[in-house]
């Protein structure tokens, strides 16, 4: 029996890969049903199977105004003050990746299925809405900066797009998943005199 190398457990769900890449099991688990499975799909892997599988060795991280954004995180910032927007690549593999080129594009969702991008009159950037990411090294990261500057109130979000090039071709797509970015724009605090 081969040994296993990787066991991973995310919400319910336990992954195992042996050391043969050739055993691969699921076994998902829903603690109020009481209940558990197991599936495998031994024999049948191959290495582009194994690439989606395996955790994406690129790491990003968008912090708007110093906040680092998840996806149940609303950031909040004040109308007409502009808000620093950061994007950090941390490389986890064992080879240089890039160049990329990364477009931050601003939306707002009605919840309805609609979302309108036509908000140059609302949002604006200061400097660029695209960032250039240099080959970055095994173990090593890059940042790059930007600012938001919102000119109404209301909730935002953040489109961030990949520009497809040669490089990125090569990489599994679940490698270039970025978290959404949610961005409340409210009035600026009147302090009244006493």
């Amino acid at each position: 029996m081969a040994r296993i190398m990787m066991a991973h457990v995310v919400q319910g769900l336990s992954v195992a890969l042996s050391s043969s890449n050739r055993e691969f099991s699921l076994i998902p688990i829903y603690p109020s049903l009481k209940r558990e499975g197991e599936a495998s799909v031994e024999g049948v892997l191959n290495q582009l199977v194994l690439e989606h599988l395996q955790l994406a060795p690129l790491q990003w991280d968008i912090l708007v105004d110093g906040k680092l954004c998840d996806c149940d995180i609303v950031v909040d910032c004040t109308v007409g003050d502009p808000i620093p927007l950061e994007v950090k690549l941390t490389n986890w593999s064992k080879h240089s990746v890039g160049p990329f080129a990364l477009t931050v594009t601003p939306y707002q969702d009605y919840q309805n299925g609609v979302h309108n991008y036509e908000l140059q009159d609302a949002i604006t950037f200061v400097g660029s809405n695209t960032f250039y990411i240099d080959s970055v090294k095994p173990t090593k990261d890059s940042v790059y900066f930007g600012a938001l500057l919102f000119l109404y109130t209301g909730d935002f979000y953040l489109n961030i797009k990949f520009h497809e090039d040669n490089c990125s071709k090569e990489l599994p797509l679940s490698w270039f998943c970025l978290p959404s970015v949610h961005i409340r724009a409210m009035e600026p605090m009147v302090q009244t005199q006493p």
